[in-house]
């Protein structure tokens, strides 16, 4: 990987913040520690440092640039980590430590930083929960680093971002000392390992979030969930994948729980606890959160099947040459089925799963894609989840300008015009308010006649309650 670069703006920099009166303890401390606060002898060993490297009084500064704000807390909370793991060991420090902290540095768009920073700003979040919504961006992206890594891993993929996936740069770094056979294997448990160490820096640095006692519980309660959800839906992947999974639900199913919550949603919830907002805005931003998510991921699976490596940073046609269970595919399918298109079928029989397939055989699903309907089927379910989430986020009482903000955010996330009109969603009744999403489900289901797509087979679960099943409350 490329050596890191740093995230510092000399024009914008400033220095570190005054030292401030004691405030309420960690999150995760008993509730008797926000009365007398956190001493530097008191803190976990381990734990990140009562310093702040950012002024946070200033909030039109860091409204102005969000991801600048957390890109300068990760170098100095990483420079630090990565110091640390300098005195365990220099060849555990270089091979994985330098290498977690560059690939965090230097990339992603600090999306999940920007739900929780204007999910706290709408809610009426001030000065004093600035400094726990920056920490919380910033364990984001550690997890987020984490996700990429084992993803990459599971996929086999060798590139990210345009430069070698983690597993792969360590194999091509031991490529003399270790031998042909084992150095791919070896690539791949240091990127694991490498995964589970921004986990764990992650995890420090919610843990050392200071937040009222009710705030704290309400972040664990939150942060905790979001982690198991990663692990259900990107298992719900490799499991349909292994499968050969063709059905439509699970494929909604495993987009909501690997990369509508953890993105979108659970960001925007964090972001409202540290705010300490009520039900109703907690709910209408989870909500919108789930609708923008699913389509942010819809979006993802139509990049990864039409767009090229030098858009998205990794092979095209990915999630076709490993088999992906993705909602683009099952549509595709379906319809194919429904239309009894022996050729379409035949094209994806033949090519879906195919490790080795050429970019002429690529060419081929691309045109099926097209061909039986499935792309625009998916535009617009895209389209119709991101009006509904607008629908979600216009039914609370939010600050205008973060609210304005919200709603750029939502269409850059999904990939949608704001000034493209939206294709009408079927009629439904109005969704009671609840703080971890919309009971109801965002989703209008994969029976909807515009799809073009039969309905699940054997009395299957509707998509609303599917999307929401076992959701935490």
């Amino acid at each position: 990987m490329r050596p890191s670069t740093a995230r510092h703006d000399p024009g914008t920099d400033t220095p570190p913040a005054p030292s401030h009166a004691p405030r309420p303890g960690p999150i995760g401390a008993p509730p008797s520690s926000a009365d007398r606060g956190p001493s530097p002898d008191s803190r976990p060993e381990g734990a990140m440092p009562a310093r702040f490297p950012l002024d946070v009084s200033d909030l039109s500064a860091l409204d102005d640039d969000v991801p600048g704000a957390v890109g300068r807390l990760l170098d100095d909370l990483l420079a630090e980590r990565a110091e640390q793991a300098a005195a365990l060991d220099p060849v555990f420090a270089r091979d994985l430590a330098e290498r977690v902290r560059r690939f965090t540095l230097d990339g992603g768009k600090r999306m999940r930083p920007r739900f929780v920073w204007w999910a706290l700003r709408a809610c009426g979040g001030g000065p004093a929960e600035a400094e726990g919504a920056l920490r919380l961006g910033a364990a984001l992206e550690l997890i987020q680093t984490c996700a990429l890594i084992h993803d990459d891993v599971m996929d086999g993929s060798a590139l990210r971002r345009g430069r070698p996936a983690l597993h792969a740069d360590v194999t091509a770094q031991y490529a003399g000392a270790v031998s042909a056979a084992h150095g791919p294997r070896f690539g791949e448990a240091a990127a694991i390992l490498a995964g589970d160490l921004a986990l764990a820096w992650a995890d420090d640095v919610v843990a050392a979030t200071e937040a009222p006692a009710a705030t704290s519980r309400t972040v664990r309660e939150v942060w905790s969930a979001m982690r198991t959800e990663m692990v259900a839906g990107q298992y719900l992947d490799v499991q349909g994948q292994a499968t050969s999974s063709r059905s439509l639900a699970r494929a909604v199913r495993a987009a909501c729980l690997k990369s509508a919550l953890y993105s979108v949603e659970r960001p925007l919830a964090l972001g409202a606890a540290l705010a300490g907002a009520d039900s109703a805005r907690t709910g209408a931003l989870c909500s919108a959160g789930r609708c923008v998510g699913i389509a942010f991921q819809l979006r993802d699976d139509l990049l990864d099947a039409f767009g090229s490596d030098r858009r998205t940073g990794k092979p095209a046609g990915g999630d076709i040459r490993t088999g992906r269970p993705t909602y683009l595919m099952a549509v595709a399918r379906a319809r194919a089925e429904a239309d009894r298109d022996r050729g379409a079928l035949a094209v994806l029989n033949r090519s879906v799963g195919r490790a080795d397939l050429p970019d002429s055989g690529l060419a081929e699903v691309r045109d099926v894609l097209v061909g039986v309907g499935a792309r625009d089927v998916v535009e617009a379910k895209i389209e119709r989840l991101v009006a509904q989430g607008m629908r979600h986020l216009d039914s609370a009482v939010l600050d205008p300008v973060a609210r304005r903000r919200l709603v750029g955010l939502f269409h850059a996330t999904a990939g949608t015009s704001p000034a493209a009109p939206p294709t009408p969603a079927a009629p439904t009744a109005p969704a009671p308010t609840a703080p971890w999403g919309d009971p109801a489900g965002p989703w209008d289901g994969p029976a909807a006649p515009d799809d073009g797509v039969p309905p699940p087979p054997d009395g299957g679960l509707s998509v609303p309650l599917l999307l929401t099943e076992g959701a935490p409350r």
